[in-house]
């Protein structure tokens, strides 16, 4: 009888263990951002007082029934929105979203993030210009939302005697943690440092300590990386060992600029780091928690390298904060992403936000692949250590030795050791792969690039002798080794390579996001393109240049790529711009570095997109690259204020409850009373989208004379895109004294006899002195394109 209560006991147990998760899976919870509505909110911005006020709030918003699992308060927001975050069930989040002192409520999504000699080849020189007349970015806070910095014996971050404290209006602070110590590295130029990570812990379900630092530490090195290259201190002699090897120009400094390598955009601005960022994800909480303090702090200029893809503006976390930032006259710099193969890829669309693709400089790393039968292979490489020798070894492919894509584990010994292995793109990154290749034997690698990225091949830090080589020349050293008894090859590392490249420069890179703008089409993106392909700049001494963990090399500089890399370079800009006119909006500055960018490479030609080798379009390179000098003196600006975007945001035809996430006004916005289209908002570019069975579209702008001539006549050069007649009304501009802005509209009237979906143009206004560059695109609809 006991024996039967025993197993009657077991089997109860059993059966409420299992009761138990499955009410633990019907129960789950999941972090979500909740948007309350203004009429409801705290109204003190205190921390602890917002956290108290807000675990009362979900209190008594939810009934008992919804209950069962206890709601967890992770975040309180003030700054960049008005709300929580919180760990929920999806019947509590359900709820609250009827509530209607809630305005929405959104899940936690993860952002990605998006991962010398660029200040000379973007023009800037201690002596004269944008640098000069800045004085480096004196007194201006960038703000970087990323995965931390590492200052420990990091001169990028050391504070020259000359830097004075930042201005009177930064409130931040560095936080100080056991790998922290807040005290000993933060000084003028490291001026903040916090770190936000509930978000990434209650997605992951475990403690940071268990992977990475606790603390505003940088175990990546992207944040390190992307803060160095937008405001770092002047280094001398900086190099990644033998690669990029040059003097940084600081401020004062009378080397030639043309050795400048690598030195922050702005090298006395002022770098607050908000780590939001771990293990490479970026919680869409986190990121917002650090937008909501940046503005708190008071920086001038933030710089965020990470973004959600297609999220609608009220849901993404990004777009949230930036609106709140441009309130407060900051500036937001963002990245168009790394997902580029494709139309509509470009990430952080929001006209709001500055938003930059990648291009290259006049620096290339090379490498040349040479074979038996003596043809000879442009590759790419910033390998470092003991090179293969001349003499040739034997070549084989991958997918002849057990593994074309190089996976760990998969390669034949016996087949690899001692040859150099070929591995095509896919499934493993580069690093891994030569790694790979290692471990079973190999000599070298050669890293092919996927087929879709044209002639682009990256420099990347591998751990053997190893090489990047495109697509097409992939194919023809496979053709040798398939056509040779016994091929063989080496290869041979030709270092740093300025100015006398193989190709002329910029060119747009092959992973940056492009067009058009998935949510608002009529909104042109990316805006601009920077340098971000192989830059030089600052890196933790938590990992390995190469990122594997099998790498026991520490580099104080490393080589990187990536659309975060431009967003850093331009954040570097507009800090040089705000200092230089404090009184500019963000509309302004971003209009400034739009109309005033250049299109065409160092060879006179229209940049060239290394994806096919042709033309790049606006949609790849936006209004072009930037040119920091000229636009410190654009002549008109494009001018935008809060009340555009809601416009703006009226049109897109959201809701009152949706644009109040992003205004966390009181009363809600009545969009009866906002006449116009999404393409009248102010925007330095224009782009059009003929419907079927539409007619001309007319979009109309308002422009302001910030030029020296106060009075001047503006005339357009209008080049018209094919199958396109474009109208402007007036057809002249008279600034005076008293008369500073003008308006005008211009009117695409579609003529038809195109074939292809997209063509492209531009306006330029001129007034004898300045030359105001606006791109046009027009998008075409797909029954009329088929039928010309």
């Amino acid at each position: 009888m006991a024996r039967l209560v025993w197993v009657a006991c077991l089997l109860l147990a059993a059966a409420t263990a299992v009761a138990a998760v499955v009410e633990s899976e019907a129960e789950a919870l999941s972090t979500y951002i909740v948007h309350v509505a203004q009429a409801h909110a705290p109204r003190s911005s205190r921390p602890s007082m917002l956290s108290s006020a807000y675990s009362s709030f979900l209190r008594d918003h939810l009934p008992e029934h919804v209950v069962r699992q206890t709601p967890r308060l992770l975040y309180s927001y003030a700054h960049a929105a008005t709300g929580f975050a919180a760990r929920l069930t999806e019947a509590q989040a359900v709820h609250l979203a009827s509530q209607e002192s809630v305005l929405a409520v959104v899940p936690d999504m993860t952002h990605q993030l998006h991962t010398t000699q660029s200040p000379s080849f973007l023009g800037l020189s201690a002596s004269s210009g944008l640098l000069q007349a800045s004085d480096g970015g004196a007194n201006i806070v960038i703000g970087f939302i990323d995965s931390g910095v590492y200052p420990k014996d990091r001169a990028s971050f050391t504070a020259p005697p000359s830097l004075p404290p930042p201005p009177s209006t930064f409130r931040g602070s560095c936080v100080s943690a056991p790998d922290f110590n807040a005290s000993a590295y933060c000084n003028n130029k490291l001026v903040g440092a916090k770190f936000f990570k509930l978000g990434y812990e209650a997605a992951h379900g475990s403690v940071i300590e268990e992977t990475e630092s606790s603390s505003p530490l940088d175990t990546n090195g992207h944040g390190t990386h992307t803060a160095s290259t937008a405001a770092g201190s002047a280094v001398v002699d900086a190099a990644f060992f033998d690669y990029a090897r040059g003097k940084a120009v600081g401020m004062g400094s009378n080397s030639p600029p043309h050795i400048a390598n690598p030195v922050g955009m702005a090298p006395a601005a002022h770098i607050a780091a908000y780590k939001a960022c771990w293990a490479g994800e970026c919680a869409s909480s986190n990121v917002l928690m650090a937008f909501d303090e940046a503005i708190k702090d008071g920086v001038n200029v933030i710089s965020v390298s990470s973004g959600l893809y297609r999220a609608s503006f009220y849901s993404d976390s990004t777009a949230v904060g930036a609106f709140s930032a441009i309130r407060k006259g900051i500036i937001v710099s963002a990245s168009a992403g790394n997902y580029g193969l494709g139309e509509s890829t470009v990430f952080n669309v929001a006209p709001w936000i500055l938003t930059a693709g990648a291009s290259t400089i006049n620096r290339q790393f090379l490498a040349n692949i040479v074979l038996g039968n003596g043809e000879n292979f442009t590759a790419t490489s910033i390998y470092e250590g003991t090179p293969l020798s001349t003499n040739k070894i034997p070549l084989v492919y991958g997918g002849d030795v057990g593994s074309s894509e190089c996976e760990a584990g998969k390669l034949n010994a016996s087949e690899v050791i001692g040859k150099i292995v070929v591995c095509d793109a896919g499934i493993n990154s580069r690093q891994v792969k030569g790694e790979a290749v290692k471990l079973a034997g190999g000599a070298g690698a050669i890293l092919v690039s996927s087929k879709v990225f044209g002639e682009q091949s990256v420099a990347t830090a591998h751990v053997l002798p190893a090489a990047g080589v495109s697509f097409a020349t992939a194919e023809n050293i496979k053709k040798y080794i398939r056509e040779t008894e016994s091929p063989v090859g080496t290869i041979v590392f030709l270092g740093t390579v300025i100015g006398r490249t193989t190709r002329p420069a910029p060119r747009m890179a092959s992973f940056s996001g492009r067009g058009p703008n998935f949510i608002a089409p009529e909104i042109l993106k990316p805006d601009v393109t920077a340098p971000g392909v192989d830059i030089l700049a600052a890196w933790t001494g938590e990992n390995s240049p190469s990122g594997l963990d099998s790498d026991p090399r520490r580099v104080k500089f490393n080589i990187m790529y990536g659309t975060s890399v431009a967003c850093a370079h331009v954040s570097g800009i507009v800090a040089l711009l705000r200092q230089v006119h404090p009184d500019w909006s963000p509309a302004a500055i971003k209009s400034a570095l739009m109309t005033t960018a250049y299109n065409v490479d160092s060879a006179g030609d229209i940049i060239k997109d290394m994806s096919t080798s042709k033309e790049s379009t606006p949609f790849v390179r936006g209004a072009g690259h930037v040119d920091p000098n000229r636009a410190a003196d654009p002549g008109l600006v494009y001018n935008a204020s809060t009340n555009d975007y809601i416009s703006f945001l009226c049109a897109l035809r959201y809701t009152a409850q949706q644009i109040a996430v992003l205004t966390r006004d009181g009363s809600m916005t009545d969009c009866s009373r906002r006449p116009g289209s999404v393409g009248d908002h102010n925007y330095p570019a224009f782009s059009v989208v003929f419907r079927s069975g539409g007619g001309a579209v007319t979009q109309r702008r308002v422009v302001q004379n910030v030029g020296s001539n106060t009075t001047t006549t503006y005339t357009p050069n209008v080049t018209s895109p094919a199958g396109v007649r474009v109208t402007v009304q007036p057809s002249t501009l008279k600034f005076s004294v008293l008369r500073k802005t003008q308006e005008y509209a211009v009117t695409f009237t579609p003529l038809g006899n195109v074939t292809d979906k997209y063509t492209f143009g531009s306006i330029v206004w001129s007034d004898g002195k300045y030359k105001v560059t606006s791109p046009i695109a027009i998008t075409w609809p797909a029954t009329q394109v088929a039928a010309m």
